[in-house]
């Protein structure tokens, strides 16, 4: 039997996730939520961005000092505050992390660092050299990889690897990328970065046109060994790929793809219902995996199909992701076998 590859869950709700316009989380909010991150199984906590405010790093060093289980992770810029500050407030984790990131692409390079492709080169492998000197695991992002000229973009993948970097992330920072366009890019990564096999391959995918969880599985396809997101879709602008989506496709699909997750799926809906009472972001009712309708049927054909076998409409039973069971909503689409199951003959 051949053994399945395991895909790393990469959780970003605490730094990520609270960018989202509107919400702002408090230190007990966030070491709740981060406990139930631990519950579900997920392997990375990026617990916050640990230079960017005292109330940030505060959090960050919380959840390193009781969340013992996922690696807990820092954002860094490719600064050496940054990074500085990043390993103090992980330092009291059993397993941290650095995740330091600078600008890749022509249209950042020119109108957000206004440096040149090299000055920003040399920054990257300082800045993973510096990371690494202080932290075995470290994670480097090249920000708005899918938009970064392919041949400077393999350069610095092979560079911040040779520095150090035991992970190397793409982010499609603005959600630019198509699922192909996307997937064409891991593999290509893969084939022309030479040392590529020394580091895991990660993504970060944005849901500006809806393709973050769609991007993200095509880049497991493609050998991509850890998905970042946030639970329930959240981040910045249009949020990120929601996390529920990405794990439930492999759980569902790990026939296709080949690969599956650490994840205890059960803790799935508590997590979510968690997560969107503490942000006041309601899950909406269509929503995959853990809306309010995921598991709900209104056709008669459907309820038919329902009482008959779950699998006819149902491709996941809803215990697996905690939700208590399906249900039927007897309206004026509702036909004479759920009418018969409610009232009798």
């Amino acid at each position: 039997m051949t053994t399945k590859d395991n895909v790393l869950i990469f959780d970003t709700t605490l730094r990520d996730g609270e960018q989202s316009a509107g919400i702002g989380l408090t230190l007990d909010e966030k070491m709740e939520i981060a406990r139930q991150l631990e519950r579900l199984g997920v392997d990375i906590i990026e617990a916050g961005f640990a230079a960017s405010s005292p109330g940030d790093f505060e959090a960050v060093c919380a959840i390193a000092k009781e969340v013992r289980t996922p690696t807990i992770a820092s954002l860094a810029r490719c600064v050496p505050g940054d990074i500085d500050d990043a390993w103090e407030a992980i330092k009291g984790a059993d397993k941290p992390r650095i995740h330091t990131f600078i600008s890749s692409s022509d249209s950042h390079l020119m109108d957000l660092l206004r440096k040149n492709p090299e000055e920003v080169l040399d920054q990257a492998v300082s800045s993973v050299e510096r990371a690494r000197n202080l932290c075995d695991n470290v994670e480097f992002s090249p920000m708005d990889a899918t938009r970064t000229d392919i041949e400077y973009l393999y350069r610095m993948l092979e560079a911040c690897i040779n520095a150090g970097a035991t992970t190397v992330n793409i982010p499609d920072t603005v959600g630019y990328a198509l699922p192909t366009e996307f997937a064409e890019r891991i593999r290509l990564i893969k084939e022309n970065v030479p040392n590529i096999d020394k580091a895991i391959i990660s993504v970060h995918c944005h849901n500006d046109l809806g393709n973050a969880a769609p991007n993200s599985i095509a880049a497991v396809i493609e050998g991509a060994r850890q998905v970042e997101g946030c639970i329930n879709g959240l981040g910045e602008r249009a949020g990120n790929a929601s996390l529920e989506e990405v794990i439930m496709t492999i759980e569902t699909r790990g026939d296709a793809l080949g690969v599956t997750t650490n994840i205890d799926t059960r803790q799935i809906y508590r997590t979510s219902r968690l997560v969107s009472d503490i942000t006041g972001f309601p899950v909406q009712p269509n929503k995959a995996i853990v809306g309010a309708n995921a598991f709900r049927h209104a056709s008669g054909i459907h309820q038919d199909g329902v009482i008959k076998s779950r699998t006819t409409f149902e491709i996941m039973d809803p215990h697996t992701v905690g939700w208590p069971s399906s249900s039927l909503v007897l309206g004026k689409l509702s036909g004479l076998s759920e009418v018969t199951r409610v009232y009798g003959k």
